[in-house]
């Protein structure tokens, strides 16, 4: 979706012919939106409001869609709609349709996350964690499947550059706070993760 100079349209859908022009918009709001929520989150962390997005390149935040849909499932127990997991990148932004099954990891349970309408629901990315030396974790979900209806999901991930260089914050590093994590370029990061390597 964006740096447009990253977007192949010739395989976008054709049709519907606004599909592109939509895209584009939804694009710009999405980038407006995770600008706001990276700054509101460096504030949290005592920093300046650009501390976040500064090691992401501010405006060359990568974002990339996936559209996920979960057909029925007569034995639903039977089947999981995608496996628990952590988002490797800085946000993520979801819009889901009315069917439930999202869940989260909280208190050592899974807890289904209630459909609010018209909301994204935002999920911190590992990249965050790293930058934050753990002061805000990444968060553990999974997606089910329903017995009757389809449940679609639109999310979007709020990436780095893949050469931007991720690590804790200088500010948050200290003698009582040492790093969690070493320092690696985000697409060193890709690579150690898809390839089940330690960070």
């Amino acid at each position: 979706m964006s740096p447009s100079s990253k977007v192949n349209h010739d395989i976008w859908p054709k049709h519907p012919l606004s599909c592109r022009e939509v895209n584009e918009e939804y694009s710009k709001e999405i980038l407006r939106i995770t600008g706001e929520l990276l700054g509101l989150l460096s504030e949290g962390l005592g920093l300046d409001k650009k501390a976040l997005a500064t090691p992401f390149g501010d405006q060359e935040i990568e974002l990339e869609m996936k559209i996920n849909m979960y057909p029925p499932c007569p034995q639903p127990h039977l089947a999981l709609g995608v496996e628990p997991h952590t988002d490797m990148s800085a946000l993520t932004l979801l819009v889901p349709n009315e069917v439930p099954g999202l869940q989260v990891w909280k208190d050592g349970n899974w807890v289904a996350v209630d459909y609010l309408p018209n909301a994204l629901f935002v999920h911190v990315g590992h990249q965050i964690e790293v930058l934050s030396n753990e002061k805000y974790k990444s968060v553990l979900h999974r997606s089910i499947v329903n017995k009757d209806r389809t449940r679609m999901s639109w999310a979007v991930f709020c990436a780095p550059p893949h050469e931007a260089v991720i690590g804790p914050l200088p500010e948050l590093v200290n003698e009582e706070n040492p790093a969690k994590y070493s320092t690696k370029t985000f697409a060193k990061y890709r690579y150690r993760k898809f390839n089940k390597l330690p960070q």
